[in-house]
């Protein structure tokens, strides 16, 4: 398939200038990008009522500010469906979704590519075995559901959490934890940890890095080429 206009559909705000330049870096610049935010067009305050309650599925994003938010998933459903009409209605001819979490299957006729697929399929072959992955996803609320998640597979997961929104030194405690560890690689779980944070975590840890954005711009990449 070649396409030459994209939708990119965040679950906080756009634009995500701390994102999706270094994946239109990787796509290349023939690639038109066009973006749309479940969040956008919300104040701080209005988006208080999207904050997850109990037994909600907890989704952690960003602000145009570049602030933190945390929201309950079944919140950000319908926003995001609404992100795919807009884009759909602006000439969008593929759809990338710009979260690692699990949502069910969106309305459209449009190839709609989902990192969580992408990165939880690799999960799965790199744990055939008795491999030890280490694992980071942004909130410790989080964790017991990835556990969940990856119990099932073969080998161990080691799950830590730092935000890719919050302070720095949450990147480099997580970092010691896991060398602590000791597994064979380490998956950063999250659109929103950067180039240049996989690099720290690398220097820390001294360990190979799996850094989602990257992993999945790349199969974009070879599925529109």
């Amino acid at each position: 398939m070649i396409a030459k206009r994209m939708g990119m559909i965040t679950i906080g705000q756009s634009p995500r200038t701390d994102l999706v330049p270094e994946i239109q870096e990787i796509l290349g610049p023939e690639m038109e990008v066009m973006e749309a935010g479940a969040l956008d067009g919300l104040s701080h305050e209005e988006v208080k009522r999207f904050y997850p309650r109990k037994g909600d599925i907890v989704l952690c994003t960003r602000m145009a500010d570049g602030t933190e938010v945390v929201v309950g998933r079944r919140h950000i459903i319908p926003r995001v469906q609404h992100c795919v009409n807009v884009l759909t209605e602006r000439g969008a001819e593929v759809l990338l979704f710009l979260c690692t979490g699990r949502f069910p299957e969106f309305s459209t006729e449009k190839l709609f590519i989902e990192p969580q697929k992408i990165v939880d399929h690799m999960m799965a072959a790199l744990l055939s075995g008795k491999e030890r992955v280490g694992m980071l996803v942004p909130l410790a609320s989080q964790t017991e559901q990835a556990r969940k998640k990856y119990g099932r597979l073969k080998g161990e997961v080691i799950i830590r959490a730092a935000s890719p929104y919050g302070r720095p030194e949450e990147l480099r405690t997580a970092g010691r934890e896991l060398k602590a560890a000791n597994p064979s690689l380490i998956v950063m779980h999250c659109m929103g940890y950067s180039e240049a944070m996989r690099r720290t975590l690398r220097e820390i840890t001294g360990k190979p890095i799996v850094l989602a954005r990257s992993l999945v711009a790349r199969v974009v990449k070879e599925l529109l080429s």
